[in-house]
């Protein structure tokens, strides 16, 4: 393992988000809120971390796959860590542990939040919470490799363990255009969005940070009621249409790109994401129908919070606390399902999802029927057994982790239903939980450092799939001794 190459490449990442970071700088500027002078302090300590660890001579210039997962889990874990300084140091968020929350919230795309007040934030500190949704959303990395790529075509590792889900599908041949063409999409959504939420009269600063929580799947707002405070039926369903779109295979909208549209709409994860909203939403209108005694903001609510909630957006129109318990436990499987392979969205995926079903299936055959031959197909193509035992690995690890996050949560003395969907909501980068703690009106603020710490472990194994992680600890360890 080439120690001085992955803190040389941590670096640039690490200058990268120091040039990031210009952006909220020039919005506080813009907008006088006095905060700019906290983003100048936070650029020039990134910059330095980032240039001492750039400056790290290293012979070797070729990146392995263990290199690629060790870089993205140590670069974000920094990037987090750095990217909590305007927070803490303007005082909006005044405890570091908090800031550090409310950053790797933003950076998972998760949306979880500490705070109670988000609208006292001044402009330029509400830029960077949303901005970093954006940044996250499709990844710091894939941003760099679409301008700096590594030589040698190793940054095919990078790209491998930066986009989310159990395989990486490349639209072309050279990652660095793969890079390109993923950002091109993603740009060109978002400013498609920011359109559509300018006709519904929201303001310019508004319909951006919007865009930058829904492009992201990850929720933060500028209000403390979410969506619910513009109180209009166009941009309820605005957001929730673009959270679906985002939560869509990119590869798909390639192939659109291509004309490939019976290729792109015969996607088995693609029909699959559609009819669990679809089937859902119907549930879910009928079920809570009694209570709002009204059909069309019944069917409003319900297809906003299953868009927001399969797509692990988080953002509320409805407290779905108030909801029956069918609705709530129909919220939680959504909160574990995700959803696309590929997507912005996180969660397990609905590929994982759609592949462990056919295995059990195939596994139940084969108890039955011992000499059949049984091979399991998505989109009309073989799954081969490393990809399913990849899946199997991953669904076990991801159990663990639930588990003892549970456990570890329990010290905090939660209700059982805060604290499992506490983990639940964290680990799938969702947002906001269950209960009157944290449920989709409250905050994970009254939690001790030690919960947070979990949650913070959680939100980052969630966003980055859990093996990057798991690899730096494992790697740590054996380094240690």
């Amino acid at each position: 393992m080439n120690i001085k190459l992955i803190l040389k490449t941590t670096g640039k990442i690490i200058l990268f988000e120091a040039l990031l970071l210009c952006l909220p700088l020039m919005v506080s500027l813009f907008y006088k809120d006095g905060s700019y002078i906290y983003f100048i302090k936070s650029i020039i300590i990134t910059a330095c971390v980032g240039i001492l660890l750039f400056l790290i001579p290293s012979k070797e210039h070729r990146i392995y796959a263990k290199e690629g997962f060790i870089i993205v889990s140590l670069s974000w874990i920094i990037v987090s860590i750095l990217g909590a300084f305007p927070f803490y140091l303007s005082g909006e968020i005044p405890r570091f542990i908090d800031a550090l929350f409310e950053t790797v919230s933003g950076f998972t795309t998760t949306g979880s939040t500490i705070l109670t007040d988000v609208e006292n934030l001044s402009r330029g500190i509400l830029f960077w919470r949303s901005f970093t949704h954006w940044i996250g959303g499709i990844g710091i990395l894939v941003f760099l490799l679409s301008f700096l790529p590594q030589s040698n075509g190793q940054d095919i590792y990078l790209m491998r363990a930066e986009v989310p889900g159990p395989i990486l599908t490349k639209f072309v041949s050279k990652v660095k255009m793969n890079a390109r063409i993923l950002c091109l999409i993603y740009f060109t959504l978002s400013l498609f969005q920011v359109g559509f939420l300018l006709l519904g009269n929201m303001p310019l600063f508004d319909s951006i940070l919007i865009t930058f929580s829904t492009a992201g799947t990850g929720g933060y707002s500028l209000t403390n009621a979410s969506i619910a405070a513009y109180n209009s039926a166009y941009i309820d369903y605005v957001v929730g249409i673009f959270m679906i779109i985002f939560g869509v295979n990119f590869n798909l909208y390639y192939l659109f790109y291509l004309g490939s549209f019976k290729e792109a709409l015969k996607s088995e994860e693609l029909k699959c994401y559609l009819g669990i909203i679809t089937f859902f939403t119907i549930i879910i209108t009928l079920n809570i129908i009694p209570t709002y005694m009204d059909i069309g903001l019944a069917f409003r609510d319900a297809f906003f919070q299953v868009s927001s909630i399969i797509t692990t957006t988080g953002f509320i129109t409805a407290d779905y606390n108030l909801w029956p318990k069918l609705s709530q436990i129909l919220i939680v499987l959504l909160m574990l399902t995700g959803a696309c392979a590929g997507s912005t969205g996180g969660g397990i995926k609905v590929y994982r999802v759609l592949t462990l079903f056919k295995s059990s299936i195939n596994n139940l055959k084969r108890i039955f029927y011992p000499h059949s031959i049984n091979s399991i197909k998505v989109d009309d193509e073989y799954v081969d057994r490393d990809t399913i035992d990849g899946i199997q690995t991953y669904f076990f690890i991801y159990v663990i982790i639930l588990i003892a996050s549970i456990i570890l949560l329990s010290l905090d003395s939660l209700d059982l239903v805060s604290m499992f969907t506490s983990v639940v909501t964290c680990l799938g980068n969702v947002g906001p939980g269950l209960g009157e703690i944290v449920g989709p009106v409250g905050n994970f603020s009254s939690l001790s450092d030690i919960s947070k710490l979990t949650l913070i472990f959680d939100m980052l194994a969630g966003r980055l799939e859990l093996f990057p992680l798991i690899l730096l600890i494992v790697s740590f360890k054996s380094y240690k001794s």
